[in-house]
């Protein structure tokens, strides 16, 4: 169902140190994620757009050449095509992520 709770929503296991649920649309997919501390994705990029919020933590997060620390209430958009990555600190992270279908 696409409503959700955030407050509230039950994550799986999507990866070690990463757990989340996924909402698959015909075109889009959203996410709710949770990062444990000291977790980091070196970078990558893909054919398609990327938005999301942190809901809470913080995390460190680059898009291009630009480098940034979000905390709760703070957004990010990633271009098609861009290489970006993140990392976390020393308390986990959740995020809300929607990105086109792939």
């Amino acid at each position: 169902m696409g409503i959700w709770n955030l407050a509230a929503l039950q994550l799986e296991e999507f990866r070690p140190g990463i757990m989340s649920k996924a909402e698959i649309g015909e075109n889009l997919i959203m996410v709710c994620m949770e990062i444990d501390p000291g977790k980091e994705d070196t970078g990558h990029e893909h054919p398609f757009d990327q938005c999301g919020i942190v809901l809470t933590g913080q995390i460190e997060m680059f898009i291009g050449n630009e480098r940034n620390t979000l905390n709760s209430n703070e957004s990010y958009f990633i271009p098609a095509g861009v290489r970006h990555g993140w990392r976390t600190f020393n308390e986990p992270v959740r995020l809300l992520d929607i990105s086109g279908k792939h």
